[in-house]
C-alpha cells in the first residue's frame, strides 16, 4: 500500500547539450528515446516512480517551454502537477519551488527528488531503496542522497566520501554520514577514490522530509527561501508571481547551496546499475552493440570496416560509413556531427561555435 505522505519531484529542465545534435533546446535528451527502447528517459522515470508513489503526489519540474511535451509523453499526469519554470536557475530554486507547492498540500510530506534522465538497470532494487530512504527521512531530521558504488575510476561524476561507521543512533547499517563532497576529479584522483573504497558516485537523487529541507533552505539559502515564501501557490496568481521572482533568484545547485554545507547529510549506499547518461560515452556503455562493437540507433546505416563507433541516423536517411574506428556519428535534422569518441567533451564547444556563426536554429 502506498504512503499518502510520500512525494516525488522529477527534475526535467536540462537542455542535454552534451548530446547535441541529437538533443536540441526544443527537445532535450530527457524527451528522447536515447537507448532505442521505445520509451523516452522521462517516461521511464515516471513509470518507475508511479509504482511506489501515488500519482497525485508526483510533480515534474521543467522549463515552461516543455510543458506540452510533458503532457504529450506523460498522459497520466495532471497539468497542475507540472511545475513550469520561466527561466533556468539550476536545481536549488526548482526544489524550493516544488517545496512550496507541496507545502500547500501536505506539510508532512516525505520527498524523493530525482533527475528525469538517468538509467536504472535493476529497477526493483532501486524502488526498494527509495522506500527505505523515504522511511529514513520520515523518522530522522536528515538530508539523504543515494551514493552509487563506483565500478571504475570515472571522471564524469562528483564523489561523496563517507565516514567509516554508521552513527550509533541509526539502526540501519546502510546509512552513513558524509565526510566530504568532491567535484569531478581528474583520472589520477578518480583512481585514488575508486581504490580507497570510501568514495561513492553522487547520484543527484535526494530524500528529505518537507520540514527538514525547509529548515535547510532557511539556514543556508535564506534569500532563495524568502523569495518563494511570498507565493500564491495553486492559485490564479501563482504564474505571475513566479514570473516576477525568478529573474531575481540566485542560480545555484542544491549540492553547492545546501548539501555541501549542512551537518545532517547522510548517504544511503547503493549498487543497482546506475548511469546519469550524461554523455555519448555513457550511452555507448549501456547500448546494445553489433559484432564490431558499434552502438547503432536505427537500421538505416550500412557499415564497412567500422569499429567501436556510435552511429545515430534517422530512419529517413541511408548512411554508408567506411573505415572509421572510435567515432561518434550523429545525423539529426539539420546537423551532421562526426567526432572522435575521445574528444566528446569538445561537443559543447562545437555547439557554441555553430550557435555563434549560424544561429539558434541549429541548436
Amino acid at each position: 500500500m502506498m504512503n499518502k505522505n510520500d512525494y516525488c519531484v522529477i527534475m526535467a529542465g536540462g537542455i542535454g547539450s552534451r548530446f547535441w545534435p541529437f538533443s536540441r533546446t526544443s527537445k532535450p535528451k530527457q524527451f528522447l528515446d536515447i537507448l532505442g527502447t521505445g520509451k523516452t528517459l522521462i517516461q521511464d522515470t515516471y513509470n518507475r516512480c508511479i509504482k511506489i508513489i501515488p500519482n497525485e503526489n508526483i510533480y515534474i519540474v521543467s522549463n515552461k517551454d516543455y510543458k506540452n511535451i510533458i503532457l504529450e509523453q506523460i498522459p497520466g499526469i495532471k497539468e497542475s502537477n507540472i511545475i513550469s519554470e520561466p527561466l533556468r536557475r539550476n536545481t536549488a530554486p526548482c526544489i524550493a519551488y516544488s517545496n512550496f507547492k507541496i507545502l500547500s498540500k501536505n506539510p508532512q510530506a516525505n520527498i524523493v527528488v530525482t533527475p528525469s534522465d538517468h538509467l536504472i538497470v535493476r529497477e526493483e532494487e532501486f524502488l526498494t531503496l527509495v522506500q527505505k530512504g523515504l522511511r529514513f527521512v520520515e523518522k530522522n531530521n536528515a538530508l539523504l542522497t543515494l551514493g552509487i558504488k563506483p565500478s571504475r575510476p570515472e571522471t564524469g561524476y562528483g564523489y561523496i566520501q563517507t565516514n567509516s561507521e554508521t552513527p550509533k543512533n541509526i539502526s540501519d547499517q546502510n546509512f552513513y554520514t558524509v565526510k566530504t563532497f568532491t567535484e569531478k576529479p581528474d583520472f589520477e584522483m578518480a583512481k585514488v577514490f575508486f581504490e580507497s573504497g570510501e568514495f561513492y558516485w553522487n547520484s543527484g537523487i535526494f530524500f528529505w522530509s518537507l520540514p527538514s529541507i525547509m529548515e535547510a533552505f532557511e539556514k543556508f539559502l535564506p534569500d532563495v527561501q524568502s523569495l518563494f515564501a511570498e507565493g500564491y501557490y495553486n492559485t490564479e496568481r501563482e504564474i505571475s508571481f513566479i514570473q516576477d521572482i525568478y529573474p531575481r533568484c540566485e542560480s545555484i545547485s542544491i549540492d553547492y547551496g545546501i548539501m555541501e554545507k549542512a551537518k545532517n547529510v547522510f548517504v544511503l549506499k547503493a549498487d543497482f546499475g546506475w548511469s546519469d547518461l550524461g554523455t555519448w560515452g555513457s550511452m555507448y556503455e549501456h547500448s546494445n552493440k553489433d559484432n564490431n562493437d558499434n552502438a547503432i540507433n536505427g537500421d538505416a546505416a550500412f557499415l564497412y570496416d567500422v569499429r567501436n563507433c556510435i552511429v545515430n541516423v534517422p530512419k529517413s536517411k541511408i548512411a554508408v560509413i567506411q573505415g572509421l574506428k572510435d567515432y561518434i556519428i550523429v545525423d539529426s535534422e539539420n546537423v551532421l556531427l562526426i567526432c572522435k569518441k575521445q574528444d566528446e567533451q569538445k561537443i559543447r564547444d562545437f555547439m557554441n561555435d555553430v550557435k555563434l556563426k549560424k544561429g539558434d536554429k541549429y541548436i
